[in-house]
């Protein structure tokens, strides 16, 4: 898509070019044949130039504390995506996972005019105002991984994820026909709607309590210990998240305690503690299409006269346990 200021730099390009000749010169260049190769040259140069001032930019944002091994798959896909359409790919997230410092970097990205943002939107209150002025200002915008339920009030095109209640629901009904009748929900973002759902849709079918972990390591396991000798009646543990799946493993192995374990997202440490027997399964969202096909979209809607899917795209859920551990776990932080 070629801007009004892309074509304002093309111009001044020409006038660099030819800017030290004057027209005596130039003449006299013509009758000898040197004002063609120099057009030529100009010509290459221009090529060259125009490759990326001409390319389509794409920004993706992201809640992701840089300790979650989630999130550089979904950045893997948009960037795998945005290099087979030949676009530019910026990918933004905020380490502090503070939503102030993630609406700034929303606002600040949207005024560069890139031809689409990709957004994860775990508090819909507090980005809200910068997904709806990004739309206002004219730049298309695809929500993605959580927010479902207020992408399109915010004016997103559409909405690339998990329902994550449903698939809350799907692993508490799971673990409830595998023995589970009371557990703790361990929960990396208390803030994020998204795991929230997962942990409530996991309690619709075994009661929960949650606990909030943080995204520290060590800290999940300092307060999954904490929880679990607080609550010895429990016999059942859902992790919402690969990292935590693994401190809360090294909590409960510490503590001595065997419990139904289950998990959401895929790493290879996980799918290790599923060969092992030590995770009963974990929910597969296929992060890599949050990141991919968002990315697809966008390029579609901007070249194809806003050509776009007829609803929300799920990613997931999906199960990976042991019968199908052993075919994922190649992928497992990479593509899965």
């Amino acid at each position: 898509m070629i801007k009004k200021n892309q074509l304002k730099v093309v111009f001044v390009f020409f006038i660099m070019i030819f800017s030290q000749t004057s027209y005596i010169s130039f003449f006299k260049l013509i009758l000898k044949g040197e004002i063609m190769k120099k057009l030529i040259l100009s010509i290459a140069a221009l090529a060259l130039f125009a490759t990326s001032a001409f390319a389509e930019r794409y920004v993706m944002i992201t809640h992701g504390e840089g300790k979650d091994p989630f999130w550089p798959v979904v950045q893997k896909g948009g960037e795998d995506a945005a290099r087979a359409i030949g676009a530019d790919f910026e990918y933004i997230y905020n380490p502090s996972a503070d939503m102030a410092d993630m609406a700034s970097s929303i606002q600040a990205a949207a005024a560069t005019q890139p031809d689409g943002m990709v957004i994860s939107l775990p508090d819909p209150d507090a980005l809200g105002p910068a997904i709806k002025a990004a739309v206002a200002a004219g730049v298309p915008v695809i929500t993605m991984n959580s927010g479902l339920e207020s992408s399109a009030s915010l004016g997103a095109l559409m909405h690339v994820g998990q329902p994550e209640l449903l698939a809350g629901q799907k692993a508490g009904e799971r673990a409830k026909a595998e023995g589970a009748s009371k557990a703790l929900c361990m929960i990396q973002e208390a803030y994020n709607t998204a795991l929230v759902d997962r942990c409530e849709g996991y309690g619709s079918a075994v009661p929960m309590q949650m606990t909030d972990t943080t995204s520290d390591p060590a800290t999940i396991q300092t307060r999954a210990t904490a929880a679990l000798q607080a609550n010895k009646d429990v016999n059942a543990v859902l992790s919402v998240g690969p990292h935590v799946c693994e401190a809360v493993d090294k909590a409960l192995a510490d503590l001595g305690m065997t419990v139904h374990h289950s998990c959401f997202d895929l790493s290879p440490a996980v799918m290790d503690l599923i060969g092992s027997g030590r995770v009963a399964f974990t929910i597969d969202q296929q992060q890599r299409l949050q990141g991919y096909v968002p990315i697809i979209v966008l390029h579609l809607y901007n070249n194809s006269a806003g050509l776009l899917p007829g609803a929300n795209i799920p990613s997931g859920p999906g199960f990976v346990d042991k019968s199908n551990a052993s075919s994922v776990a190649a992928l497992a932080g990479i593509d899965r």
